[in-house]
């Protein structure tokens, strides 16, 4: 079977690896972003995919708008039976979603309806959910409506980061699709509405979003640091030599406290940075000033001297 796949960010990665590994489709082209500028020389930067395609020696087509008719016309010319499409950012016209003999299905990271949009992963973890999934579907010209085709869960465990919950279900993703099509493509898997009921929207994660506000509970908190974890990272600022310093939190737990202390540091030792919240305390285990190296909060102490009673922002 032809199939030309569509993707960019990594969670896409391991569904190409799995298409292109096997023998019962063809990849005839993979479509991704165009290179973006990226780091402080803002020198242009292939897409994950792009160098996934390009270490599976698969042709790469980077159109600017994926609606463009001079690219749907290139489409037209590799004759897809299916289009896949992973994690790819742009939503398809009815120009590609009509072109395949098959259609177009999708990997999206989330137990739909819930979950709609860019940040699934995060979100799942940011609104304290104790499980979350990969769904297949069918796609149509809305945001993640399509029908659904298959899905698979898995707990969101107290260990996971963003990191972490991306990987298992890019893999998870990836394995479901290919169990997937044989079934959808004889007609054994059929297509089933999403629910009316139980859909949200998972928007794009800011840099803004890593901010830690200290009047909410505790475990809100640290959620945040888990899912926000690597990209952008959860920070606050702090007094350092009479300068406020941003510090990015890598590593927290959390402590029960009686008293809200937002803010205020209760204790800081070998064992961390203990700091209220407005329910319970949220313990720092690792934290990196700005412009500075991740360190535990044991070698983060050595260096600089941090009190109980003083606050964080």
């Amino acid at each position: 079977m032809r199939v030309v796949f569509f993707g960019t960010a990594p969670l896409a990665c391991p569904s190409l690896a799995a298409l292109a590994g096997s023998q019962a489709y063809q990849v005839a082209a993979v479509v991704t972003q165009p290179d973006r500028p990226k780091g402080r020389d803002l020198q242009l930067q292939p897409s994950p995919i792009k160098s996934e395609a390009i270490r599976l020696a698969l042709p790469v087509l980077q159109p600017e708008r994926a609606r463009d008719p001079a690219f749907v016309n290139k489409l037209e010319e590799f004759q897809p039976s299916l289009i896949v499409v992973a994690a790819y950012g742009q939503i398809l016209p009815a120009s590609i979603l009509d072109l395949p003999d098959h259609g177009c299905v999708n990997v999206h990271a989330s137990l739909l309806p819930k979950y709609r949009g860019a940040a699934p992963i995060q979100w799942a973890m940011l609104n304290d959910e104790a499980e979350t999934g990969v769904t297949i579907m069918k796609m149509d010209p809305g945001l993640d409506t399509g029908d659904i085709l298959s899905q698979r869960f898995t707990p969101i465990q107290t260990a996971d980061t963003g990191q972490t919950l991306h990987d298992r279900l890019a893999q998870i993703g990836a394995e479901l699709l290919l169990s997937t099509i044989p079934d959808f493509i004889s007609g054994k898997v059929v297509p089933r509405k999403q629910p009316q009921e139980g859909s949200s929207y998972a928007r794009k994660i800011t840099k803004e979003d890593g901010r830690l506000n200290w009047h909410e509970s505790a475990p809100s908190l640290w959620n945040r640091v888990r899912a926000l974890t690597p990209w952008p990272g959860t920070f606050t600022t702090m007094e350092l030599n009479g300068a406020t310093r941003l510090v990015k939190v890598w590593e927290a737990t959390v402590e029960e406290h009686t008293e809200p202390l937002p803010g205020k540091i209760i204790r800081a030792d070998k064992h961390g940075i203990v700091v209220g919240c407005g329910a319970n305390a949220l313990r720092i285990l690792s934290l990196q000033l700005e412009g500075g190296r991740r360190l535990t909060a044991q070698a983060f102490l050595t260096g600089h001297g941090i009190k109980p009673g003083e606050a964080l922002k």
